[in-house]
């Protein structure tokens, strides 16, 4: 364990240390992903949440697994975990917390296209500043902290070594634009948005894999005016702005965390690869 990780103000470091936060952060994605493997390759029991959306075993099983791993460092920022919040949780925001969603995407989980992901992410002062995302059925893990990386993470594997991963940046937005849609929540306000736009192409694809896929330079714009909550959005969001991107609030400010009086819920917004691109389109 490396110096950083022992110091009792982990979480409380300066910007150097976001890295080494973020490949933490990793490792608890990571050492989920072999109980959601076997709850998506056996078939899970399956309810659904006062809202009406879905929770399955693999919800609460990997939630279980990243809180248990978070704890082995102490002391520690609060956490929101979607499932305890569910439960009735009071959401515990500090200046520094920590978001979990275990399983981000339940409707592609369930339809068994593989596009979920395993999400955790450190907020500080209002914005996500290191994070992890893994996606398990496809064997891949984004990180973001000062930089962003991507590697192959095969599910019950130790987190990569450095040479195995990737830096990644976003790219310059071309003139006709490569947009992420929401595969199972594309609804008329961000269609009709995408309509503004210079859209050469729209790719669908289900959880934050939209983020990450911006931020490898894949593409360069994901509305998104439906509903959603801030575990949902902050692993992604770390990860895009650690390559270059932001995601913006209809104000053009970026999205900000921690926000109790709304219950961790929100509001529209737009992730983008290339900032200057946006100003120029007028977002």
């Amino acid at each position: 364990m490396s110096s950083v990780l022992r110091d009792p103000n982990f979480f409380s470091l300066d910007r150097a240390s976001r890295d080494e936060i973020a490949l933490f952060l990793a490792k608890a994605a990571l050492a989920a992903g072999p109980a959601v493997m076997e709850e998506y390759d056996r078939g899970c029991s399956v309810a659904s949440k006062e809202d009406g959306s879905p929770v399955t075993s693999a919800d609460h099983r990997a939630e279980a697994i990243i809180c248990e791993y978070l704890a082995s460092l102490a002391p520690m920022p609060p956490v929101c975990a979607e499932e305890s919040m569910a439960a009735g949780a009071q959401a515990q925001v500090a200046e520094r917390f920590l978001l979990v969603d275990p399983l981000d995407g339940t409707r592609e989980f369930l339809a068994g296209n593989g596009e979920f992901t395993i999400n955790v992410a450190l907020i500080e002062r209002g914005a996500p500043v290191s994070g992890a995302v893994y996606a398990p059925a496809i064997g891949r893990l984004w990180v973001g902290g000062e930089m962003a990386f991507a590697c192959e993470a095969p599910v019950g594997a130790a987190l990569p070594g450095e040479g195995s991963r990737r830096r990644i940046r976003t790219r310059s937005a071309p003139t006709n634009l490569v947009a992420f849609a929401s595969r199972s929540h594309l609804d008329p306000k961000s269609d009709s948005f995408l309509k503004r736009l210079p859209i050469g192409e729209t790719r669908f694809a289900g959880s934050s894999l939209k983020f990450c896929l911006i931020a490898e330079g894949l593409g360069d714009v994901y509305p998104r005016f439906a509903p959603t909550m801030e575990w949902d959005t902050a692993a992604g969001d770390a990860v895009l702005r650690a390559a270059g991107g932001g995601v913006f609030d209809p104000s053009g400010l970026p999205l900000s965390y921690g926000k109790v009086g709304a219950g961790l819920r929100n509001g529209p917004f737009v992730a983008w690869g290339d900032e200057t691109a946006a100003r120029r389109l007028g977002y």
